[in-house]
């Protein structure tokens, strides 16, 4: 696995990539037989290095080439609008076969947000393979001990929350704790879940929420200490298992951020069934299970259609959610 890093601006990226035509390099699609890749693949993961976006696209890449030996995939940061560069620019890929982008739930909440023209229906669903859980986060000397502290914090007053992006998970679940819970926080985004510990190690927020991989180093530290995690039911990883559920501490809030591919829209069905299969392939290797096991996330597969129709009904899940921030 190659990495590349995108250097055009973000402007450039955005303005006009829905009407380009992107087939010229598409692969070995005469006759009728099997369609594969030709040369390199890339792998536009649509977020800034070091977050837990960026630690999916790769393990999923490197997985993508040992499950399928002589493809190379090239991963490629195009980070800027909260992911909204990096989708924007796979519009230009339609009908390209040697694209893809490690999708999160970003592909559905930036629609919402009313911020750009895509949906997730300008993209062919490849596969859901994890899920990765989110724990609240303070420095070791902050006042609160638990997720009831910080909403009570803010009742009272201000609280500082980090985001990984300004429409991403992060903000899902804030919004959620603050519609359940009648408290307003002050959001500060950032572009990846990287830039989230400094800050908060930093002082220049009072909290975030940060996938368990990104911060099991400063909690093993202890420069952070977690105060609750936002998955339906505790971690049973042990590192993560006396941490309780926010819904535990009162607040009855859970989600779950995804972690799978897409592939441009229009590819035609051989192609759609070489990376269905492909992505099958990927839960199978070593790489990807090391991956899992050193992010605690959990396995969840859904390929093609049936992943298709997950982001459907989570879509409509959020719709209501995020309809105050649209």
């Amino acid at each position: 696995m190659r990495a590349l890093r995108a250097t055009l601006p973000a402007a450039a990226l955005l303005v006009g990539l829905a009407g380009v035509a992107g087939c010229g390099a598409n692969a070995d699609s005469g006759g009728g037989g099997a369609w594969k890749p030709r040369g390199d693949v890339r792998m536009i993961v649509p977020f800034a290095a070091g977050g837990g976006s960026d630690l999916a696209g790769r393990a999923i890449a490197t997985a993508l080439e040992k499950a399928q030996p002589g493809v190379t995939v090239t991963v490629e940061n195009r980070d800027g609008g909260s992911g909204a560069v990096g989708y924007s620019g796979m519009l230009g890929k339609k009908g390209n076969g040697n694209y893809l982008i490690a999708t999160e739930n970003a592909i559905l909440s930036l629609p919402l947000s009313g911020q750009v023209s895509f949906t997730r229906k300008d993209f062919t669903p490849v596969a859901k393979l994890a899920e990765d859980g989110g724990i609240l986060v303070v420095k070791k000397d902050s006042a609160y001990k638990t997720c009831t502290d910080v909403v009570n914090a803010a009742k009272a007053g201000r609280v500082s929350v980090g985001m990984s992006g300004a429409f991403g998970v992060d903000n899902v679940i804030y919004t959620m704790i603050e519609q359940k819970t009648g408290v307003k926080f002050q959001r500060v985004p950032f572009e990846s879940g990287g830039e989230l510990v400094p800050a908060v190690l930093g002082g220049q927020i009072q909290v975030a929420l940060l996938n368990p991989g990104e911060v099991i180093g400063q909690l093993k530290s202890g420069d952070l200490r977690g105060l609750c995690v936002t998955t339906d039911k505790r971690y049973t990883y042990p590192e993560f298992s006396q941490l309780p559920t926010a819904k535990e501490q009162g607040i009855d809030v859970s989600y779950v951020q995804f972690r799978g591919l897409l592939a441009p829209g229009g590819l035609d069905e051989r192609e759609q069934a070489y990376w269905e299969k492909a992505a099958k392939g990927v839960t199978k290797t070593p790489e990807f299970q090391k991956w899992l096991k050193d992010n605690y996330l959990q396995q969840a597969e859904l390929y093609g259609d049936d992943f298709g129709k997950y982001l459907e009904q989570l879509d409509t899940a959020l719709a209501p959610v995020l309809k105050k921030t649209s």
